[in-house]
């Protein structure tokens, strides 16, 4: 995991040397950038998602917001090779890694050569130590009554009531499935259409991976494409296009005290 938070550090494995990881991943940032679209090599924006976060990500069943990658270390591979992103080929990435006498020594001692493959395979196992346990609402859930405010709790109420547990839900409250965005209306963004862009089914376009909101309060803007800047536009928007209700604004106030409760605790190691 520490070579793997070197590499994920490393703005030098980009083709300008000023992209790194943690560029749009930012560990001083729950795993984001705070950007509707994160700027890659050469001032690139690279749209059209919004840049997920690294933050929990070890619990997502797949990864991206189209799913098109199936674990942390073939994620891993993407930014390198984007020429939005980082902007490299193959042999760049290995020239540079292999000109580091560190990291060939430690590679060397974990697994053997300097290959892509391994490189994204360490990448993978720093990222699984990015997980946020001991929220509020963990602590509530483990019998501290105190832990969150009454507010919090009426909204977790709430949350269930309204049918968002029927997507947000488990460890990572999301992150177990694909759903369609814009049932009772169509999404107004209409650029990237999801999974369909993979596999080409009509039944698959508008749906993306249910994201985890642990965290949620601190990783705007939000929705695959950054469209919403605040949590109540994203509880009123959601009520909206997915269940075709409009909720009253105290509901929604009590959501997003509940969605706050969810910012657990990370120690940068």
């Amino acid at each position: 995991a520490k070579l793997g938070k070197s590499l994920y550090m490393d703005k030098s494995l980009s083709k300008d040397g000023k992209v790194s990881c943690n560029t749009c991943h930012r560990l001083d940032q729950h795993g984001v950038d705070g950007l509707e679209f994160s700027i890659g090599v050469d001032n690139q924006l690279d749209k059209p998602f919004n840049t997920p976060t690294t933050f929990n990500s070890v619990f997502n069943f797949v990864q991206f917001w189209n799913g098109r990658a199936k674990d942390l270390a073939e994620q891993a591979t993407v930014p390198f090779f984007n020429p939005k992103e980082m902007g490299l080929s193959p042999e760049l990435l290995l020239q540079k890694v292999n000109s580091n006498e560190n990291y060939v020594k430690t590679f060397k001692k974990l697994y053997g050569e300097v290959t892509v493959e391994n490189i994204t395979l360490a990448i993978a196992e720093f990222e699984k130590t990015l997980i946020t346990p001991n929220s509020p609402f963990d602590r509530y859930l483990s019998g501290d009554q105190n832990a969150i405010s009454t507010q919090a709790k009426k909204g977790y109420e709430d949350f269930k009531a309204n049918g968002c547990i029927s997507c947000h839900q488990g460890q990572n409250i999301g992150g177990n499935m694909f759903q369609k965005i814009g049932i009772f209306e169509e999404y107004p963004n209409q650029e990237d259409l999801g999974r369909y862009e993979i596999t080409k089914r009509e039944a698959d376009k508008m749906v993306f991976k249910v994201p985890s909101l642990r965290n949620i309060a601190k990783t705007a803007p939000y929705f695959h494409d950054g469209s919403i800047p605040t949590l109540d536009a994203c509880v009123q928007f959601m009520a909206y296009y997915q269940l075709g209700k409009f909720l009253d604004q105290e509901t929604v106030d009590n959501i997003v005290a509940f969605l706050e409760s969810l910012t657990g605790e990370y120690h940068d190691k």
